[in-house]
């Protein structure tokens, strides 16, 4: 095997935990291809003798690529229109079916929470709880002392466990079994059906950055929500193309929405104890782009 042809055999490996890594501290998918793209070019320049570690030199490498893209993003979001959510990734069923931890680190709920963080406190969140890193690797990673990474790591896991809720992962038979009652309860056109799978504290937020048709505000509660989505349904109900169909994103059942001829949006339901207590609208047109392809991940 020639050095450029195991830089890639290495690299190609541990692709789905760098996209992770990179996905989580980010929330898109697409800054993190491009992160990982030139994480790799820089990899191909590195001599391979010098690597002890492949795993711990790639995080590395992708961690800062990645913690200097949210840092510039950051500074974009503060004229974001409307509320911001991470670009919905499409998983394949059996990926993270075994491992909740992984699920819940790639669910749009905790996505919404990481963002909260500063992008430090993100990076060592998800290098430790999410990837099992130990202070000194992540101190290693980041350029930090391991006295600041675990101050950083525990007041970040302070922060996460404040605001996260339960997480219930799904199979995709469930997914469907879902998306049907859901979808039955919106075409119907009246509120009652809809509110019966609803959280009394349901709320429905859309990120669409004043591209799209989306509220520009979170609705809260169960008769507004269901008042809401019964009007999308009427509206669908007028195009002759509608099409939805099941899907897993991010972890918990989705779907995809096509009218037009066109792909319009990606809903995402976060179901507990049998309610569904939010709902993410995806109608930003740049976070519709890679929906349709299927994002493995590992840690």
């Amino acid at each position: 095997m020639t050095g450029g042809d195991e830089h890639a055999a290495r690299f190609s490996e541990l692709r789905p935990l760098l996209f992770t890594v990179a996905y989580e501290i980010l929330g898109s998918a697409t800054d993190a291809d491009d992160v990982l793209q030139d994480s790799y070019l820089r990899w191909a320049e590195v001599d391979l003798g010098t690597v002890a570690d492949t795993k711990s030199y790639l995080a590395k490498v992708v961690t800062r690529q990645a913690l200097n893209a949210l840092r510039a993003s950051s500074r974009r979001r503060e004229t974001y229109v409307g509320p911001w959510l991470p670009e919905p990734i499409l998983l394949d069923e059996h990926d993270a079916s075994d491992d909740v931890v992984l699920a819940e680190s790639v669910s749009t709920a905790m996505l919404v929470v990481l963002e909260s963080l500063t992008p430090d406190e993100r990076a060592v969140f998800v290098l430790r709880e999410v990837f099992g890193f130990t202070h000194d690797e992540i101190a290693e990673i980041v350029g930090k002392s391991p006295a600041a990474v675990r101050q950083t790591a525990h007041r970040a896991r302070a922060h996460v466990q404040a605001r996260r809720h339960r997480f219930e992962p799904v199979d995709a038979a469930r997914t469907a079994e879902i998306t049907a009652a859901f979808l039955t309860a919106a075409e119907s056109g009246e509120i009652e059906p809809l509110m019966a799978l609803l959280s009394p504290d349901v709320v429905f937020t859309a990120d669409s950055d004043g591209k799209a048709t989306a509220v520009r505000k979170p609705i809260h509660g169960a008769v507004p929500v269901a008042r809401l989505l019964s009007g999308f349904a009427r509206i669908g109900a007028r195009t002759g193309d509608l099409r939805v169909e099941p899907a897993i994103f991010n972890s918990l059942p989705g779907m995809t929405v096509f009218f037009d001829g066109q792909l319009q949006g990606v809903f995402i339901l976060d179901i507990v104890d049998g309610a569904i207590e939010h709902i993410y609208a995806m109608r930003n047109p740049d976070k519709l782009t890679g929906v349709g392809v299927e994002r493995p991940i590992s840690r």
